[in-house]
């Protein structure tokens, strides 16, 4: 049967969610606070699929390798100093997350989830003409110390358990696998299945084809409060008067908690911010996307550029740019890349964005329990490229009523009421 789909909010998932439902059929009505596209963590990520990532933000030794960079201003991490109790509390449940049994849970969860994301990409990257930059090529994880890499050659064998390809090269493998380029660093694990993509160009792709499926894409409306009667939400609220559909669902990225919370809904989640650097012209190309393993930065070819990410800042609602993150990223690239120069980087604006991040680092996808036509596709932390198509597609079944094809009872959004 047919529905009129209300989603809140247009980055990767909120589309994805929207072209998925019109793909069966449903009447979509998407909303987002932004004045037009453009905007959000969906535009400036590292723009990577990443069957590799099978490991949750919520992992063992997280807490204490976070408390010990929070004192370099320039490490992956830092917490702003504030009074918070929101913050304690997203702490507080990330600390009781961040152990073995958690991760071994949340695994295999994860592997499938990206994985048919995966399969998505591929499937979207045929229909739509190959234009938003898939490459297949896989990524490296570039360990700068010998520790580092016999640890993430654990992570390997690991991955290779759960029937995650991965190959382990030591430093004098990698010029056959990146010609273009030097690397001091200790050695790298290849992981062939994940693949990278511009993810400005996706997103271009994605309204275009949420359009041209006959969804209605509202700029600049910013949802206030909503009505509801027993068990259904009848309307929700916005400058411009009420919307109202059969089906609502939630996939405002960091903005989604507040929203819930006007429902008296919990989905936990802070704002991890993430900096960017896109270099036009560089001077050497890659063939892989990569992670600087120690550094916990990002390394993307799109197109004739390349794009360095990272950082994870806790530092609430605040897209303010601080330029010693900036030069922890500038720092990272030109260690594990000698050929590269700070000069390389000067003149190049540095972009921000706000990932939602839940406690226990998995998404929340699912129907609330306390209302029977609403649903949640928010709190994807880095993974909201890798996992956005199969949210959508995923959210799409729920909304026709049908069983969803993987396994979800993990990322139910009830999971802190």
């Amino acid at each position: 049967m047919s529905k009129h789909v209300v989603i809140i909010g247009a980055g990767v998932v909120g589309l994805c969610t929207a072209y998925y439902a019109a793909r069966k059929g449903h009447r979509v009505t998407v909303l987002d606070r932004a004045a037009n596209a453009g905007e959000g963590c969906s535009y400036g990520n590292a723009g990577m699929v990443v069957p590799s990532h099978f490991v949750p933000l919520a992992a063992p030794g997280m807490v204490a390798l976070g408390l010990k960079w929070m004192w370099n201003p320039e490490s992956p991490f830092y917490v702003r100093p504030r009074f918070s109790g929101e913050l304690l509390s997203w702490g507080i449940k990330f600390w009781r997350a961040a152990n073995a049994e958690h991760v071994l849970r949340s695994a295999p969860v994860l592997r499938d989830l990206h994985s048919a994301s995966r399969a998505c990409f591929e499937e979207l990257d045929e229909l739509w003409g190959r234009d938003f930059g898939l490459s297949k090529e896989g990524m490296l994880i570039l360990c700068k110390t010998v520790h580092g890499f016999h640890e993430e050659a654990e992570v390997a064998e690991r991955a290779r358990r759960l029937g995650i390809a991965a190959t382990v090269h030591d430093a004098g493998e990698l010029a056959g696998l990146e010609p273009e380029v030097r690397m001091d660093v200790a050695g790298a694990i290849r992981y062939p299945m994940d693949c990278h993509l511009t993810p400005g160009h996706l997103m271009a792709a994605l309204v275009r084809e949420v359009k041209t499926a006959g969804v209605h894409l509202s700029w600049g409306t910013q949802v206030r409060g909503f009505r509801t009667q027993d068990r259904r939400v009848e309307a929700l609220s916005t400058a411009s008067g009420e919307v109202s559909g059969d089906e609502y669902v939630l996939c405002a990225g960091i903005w989604s908690h507040r929203i819930a919370r006007e429902l008296d809904l919990a989905i936990p989640m802070e704002a991890g911010k993430g900096y960017s650097l896109t270099l036009p012209a560089p001077r050497a190309t890659l063939r892989h996307c990569a992670i600087l393993s120690e550094a916990r930065v990002a390394v993307t070819p799109m197109g004739s550029a390349l794009r360095f990410g990272g950082t994870m800042e806790l530092s609430g609602i605040d897209s303010s740019i601080d330029p010693a993150r900036v030069r922890g990223i500038v720092n990272a690239a030109t260690r594990y890349y000698p050929d590269f120069t700070a000069d390389d980087f000067a003149g190049v604006a540095p972009w921000c964005g706000l990932r939602p991040c839940s406690p226990d680092g998995l998404p929340y996808v699912g129907r609330f329990g306390h209302y029977d036509n609403l649903s949640a596709a928010t709190g994807h932390a880095m993974m909201g490229v890798s996992l956005g198509p199969i949210t959508g597609k995923l959210m799409a079944e729920i909304l026709s009523g049908e069983k969803p094809s993987l396994d979800i009872e993990s990322l139910s959004p009830n999971r802190y009421s």
